[in-house]
């Protein structure tokens, strides 16, 4: 990737760094999402509400970790490429399912 119109190489700086410890805390608000409807489950009754509800917490989980591993993975590498739209509407998605998850298993 080059700069500006001069073409002087780009110098990315701490930039790759600061997005992978965003991509890791993102993560981890999402490990205690999980932890807290699985918590929140054992803890009430065991319907069968509730119990689908831990379930798809946890797959969104899963997917959202995958796409984390991912991106984190390529943030590692000297020229780090772009992501992709579909990684990030996925974890958009991921994410915003997840916050919706917590908000049903709160009420």
């Amino acid at each position: 990737m080059t700069g500006p119109a001069d073409g002087t190489a780009r110098d990315p700086g701490l930039q790759p760094e600061r997005t992978r410890l965003a991509w890791r805390r993102t993560t981890l608000a999402c490990t205690v999402v999980a932890a807290l409807a699985v918590r929140q489950a054992v803890r009430g009754p065991a319907t069968p509400l509730h119990l689908s509800a831990v379930a798809l917490t946890a797959l969104l989980w899963l997917a959202f970790l995958r796409t984390a591993h991912h991106r984190i993975a390529d943030l590692a590498a000297p020229r780090p490429p772009g992501l992709a739209p579909r990684s990030a509407l996925g974890a958009a998605l991921f994410t915003v399912a997840l916050a919706g998850m917590a908000v049903a298993l709160l009420v």
